[in-house]
């Protein structure tokens, strides 16, 4: 089972908690709010993607949000006297007409070791794919850099069109181990699509074993 489900989902109140902590207050606003959560993810991950976004926690209490975003640099995202979290804020109060500014909370959290991170790993592929590096190389260096940061084991693999050839094939590169069926294993996945040019789309997946919990 481990070998085939999200490691982060499969360690969920053992490992890792929720990114979306809070109770519907009634049964038909649920799917309503975490519509909303979805779309908050989404908008913030375009936005801030220049500040190194990790990952999007959302916590409501009756009718306010408390939203941490984990960004591995917070200066780009906060601006110089707090501006860009000011426009961030007026953004999103903006986009899902939110009228009472005590309602939202922002808050940006740093992500200590950028290169211990899957998401951050996966998105650094992605975009070295676009430009058309060489995607051996990209998987090479990537290793390098997350087994430099200390982790125990790290596992890359690509799917799609690479290397522009006519017919899609995966590749995959590993170094250390990633305990799939430990689940006191702390293990940090990701998974996004990169589009190249004439290749496609390439799909990015990062395993990060940290260590046990």
């Amino acid at each position: 089972m481990g070998q085939k489900v999200n490691p982060i989902g499969f360690r969920l109140g053992n490992v890792y908690t929720w990114s979306s902590r809070w109770f519907a207050a009634k049964d038909n606003i649920y799917a309503q709010q975490l519509l909303e959560d979805q779309k908050i993810r989404k908008f913030l991950m375009e936005i801030l993607k220049a500040a190194g976004i990790s990952k999007v926690e959302i916590e409501r209490s009756f009718d306010k949000r408390i939203i941490a975003i984990h960004v591995s640099r917070p200066g780009v995202a906060i601006g110089r006297g707090g501006t860009g979290h000011e426009q961030l804020k007026s953004a999103l109060m903006k986009k899902f007409k939110i009228t009472d500014a005590s309602k939202l909370d922002i808050r940006f959290e740093e992500v200590k070791s950028p290169d211990l991170d899957a998401y951050l790993i996966a998105v650094n592929i992605a975009d070295q794919l676009a430009r058309r590096f060489p995607f051996r190389r990209v998987m090479k260096q990537s290793l390098e850099r997350v087994k430099r940061s200390g982790a125990k084991g790290v596992k890359i693999s690509l799917a799609g069109r690479l290397g522009g050839s006519e017919i899609a094939r995966r590749e995959t590169i590993k170094e250390g181990s990633i305990p799939l069926q430990t689940l006191r294993a702390e293990i940090d996945f990701a998974k996004i699509d990169a589009k190249v040019p004439r290749s496609g789309i390439i799909g990015v997946k990062v395993w990060i074993f940290k260590g046990e919990s």
